[in-house]
């Protein structure tokens, strides 16, 4: 065999060993895939605790899981507008027990609602302000009040009904909101839970949790509120200074418990009152959080189940037949008729 034939042939080998590989990595993942997507937990092996955390729902009395509006219904209406919180108020189809929202603090120290560290993607920020990438950081109330925060959304159908308003054409329930201003119009309205996320880290983040903390307390609101970050140096400043604030766990902290679930640690102990947590895939390939044994470990412990974002009817029911304790979901309309009419 002369040396051309034979590198040919050894790359062929390598390649067929790749190949190999390859496909042993694509039936791994298939099947941890299968197992996930069918597993199911049994309802009856639920069971109840002696709790005293009212977010926590009494399964076998029957009781339903909390209907919390993700974003406000962002799937709805353009998320965290007041357009948006109105139609779940006001909409007499369905009924919501928990807002969820999250906010950002400005250059001027005002907490606003918005999901992502820039205005991009649901604002037009970049035409307004001729900037890509814009922080609401950077940008005091009053300037960020220029934007259309339903520029950007889009119907199911994939229409975009607010894209052509622009300036003083713009209304006020599609202006960027004031955390206030948020909390004002729904106290009026009834008595509602909320999941409030403060999406700053470092010094930003603490300093939104002051301000918040503070307008909470003016409302009497603290007993209604779990609180919830992404970053864990600010909920350890939570606990440091605001005990009274009550807060969903840390990624590192579902980590924890999610260990201590599958080996029923006997000396597992919380600071938080609530996991908020996901289901849908991959999320549910490595680590499935939606059966049994977390929801009674979780119970057993005095803690909250909370699950998101879960927009899959099918879904929807499972976790209500499993006890869950509340489901977000960007389809709040959806979640209502699956958890009571079906």
């Amino acid at each position: 065999m002369n040396k051309t034939a034979e590198k040919k042939n050894k790359g062929t080998k390598k390649g067929i060993k790749a190949l190999r590989v390859i496909c042993i990595i694509l039936a791994v993942i298939i099947c941890a895939d299968i197992i996930s997507v069918n597993w199911k937990s049994n309802p009856e092996n639920i069971k109840n605790y002696d709790t005293t955390n009212p977010a926590i729902v009494d399964f076998h009395g029957g009781e339903k899981p909390m209907i919390s509006a993700h974003r406000s219904g962002g799937g709805i209406m353009p998320e965290e507008s007041m357009m948006a919180f109105k139609n779940c108020v006001e909409n007499s189809s369905f009924s919501i027990d928990v807002f969820e929202f999250d906010l950002h603090i400005t250059k001027d120290d005002v907490l606003v609602l918005l999901h992502d560290d820039t205005l991009d993607r649901t604002t037009d920020s970049l035409e307004v302000f001729g900037v890509e990438e814009a922080k609401p950081e950077n940008y005091t109330y009053e300037e960020l009040r220029q934007l259309n925060i339903g520029a950007k959304f889009e119907t199911d159908d994939g229409e975009t009904p607010y894209a052509d308003l622009k300036g003083d054409d713009v209304p006020d329930d599609l202006k960027i909101l004031r955390v206030e201003e948020i909390l004002d119009y729904l106290i009026s309205k009834g008595d509602f839970n909320y999941i409030i996320e403060i999406k700053n880290g470092g010094d930003l983040g603490k300093k939104g949790v002051d301000i918040l903390y503070k307008i909470l307390e003016e409302r009497n609101l603290l007993d209604t509120v779990i609180f919830g970050t992404f970053k864990e140096e600010v909920s350890l400043y939570v606990d440091e200074n605001y005990p009274k604030l009550m807060r969903s766990a840390t990624i590192k902290e579902v980590l924890s418990f999610w260990k201590a679930a599958l080996t029923n640690d006997k000396d597992f102990k919380a600071n938080y009152v609530a996991l908020q947590i996901p289901y849908n895939l991959p999320w549910r390939i490595a680590m499935n959080l939606g059966t049994e044994k977390i929801i009674n470990y979780a119970h057993k412990h005095n803690i909250a189940v909370q699950y998101w974002t879960i927009n899959d009817e099918g879904q929807m029911k499972y976790l209500a037949s499993i006890g869950a304790d509340c489901i977000m979901t960007d389809y709040p309309d959806v979640l209502y008729k699956a958890v009571y009419e079906s």
